[in-house]
């Protein structure tokens, strides 16, 4: 799973939302990878891209994102995985606030559909992955 969720290049062909992703740069070091990417998302005629720091840590299985900039005035996330009898357990956290009281307004529901809905997308990429 860690794999999956770290490839983030292909996000835009299963995440809800997700209209496109791109990697700025990757530095590796010590085992870990660090990412610079650009993310779009849009929801009917509403397009929002934001940069965000991913360190991708496979010894801890963890990633974490860190914002760098666009209609954020913050935005944590953090991604953790432990084995389990059945496969792995997935732990996502996501903490958010927009920049614009109006932009937070029509989208701050939206997002918060789409983040429950990017677990389902994440479980369905699995299955057809790993089954």
């Amino acid at each position: 799973m860690f794999a999956l969720v770290a490839d983030v290049e292909k996000y835009p062909q299963f995440l809800p939302l997700c209209e496109g992703l791109s990697v700025r740069s990757r530095r590796e070091r010590d085992g870990k990878t660090l990412l610079i990417a650009d993310m779009t998302v849009g929801y009917k005629a509403i397009r929002e891209t934001f940069t965000t720091q991913v360190l991708l840590n496979p010894a801890e299985l963890t990633i974490d994102v860190k914002y760098i900039e666009g209609p954020f005035k913050y935005l944590d996330n953090r991604w953790t995985f432990s084995p389990a009898p059945e496969g792995c357990v997935v732990n996502f956290f996501i903490d958010y606030e927009f920049k614009s009281r109006i932009l937070g307004a029509v989208m701050g529901s939206m997002f918060d559909r789409a983040f429950r809905m990017f677990a389902e997308a994440f479980e369905a990429r699995a299955d057809k992955i790993y089954a």
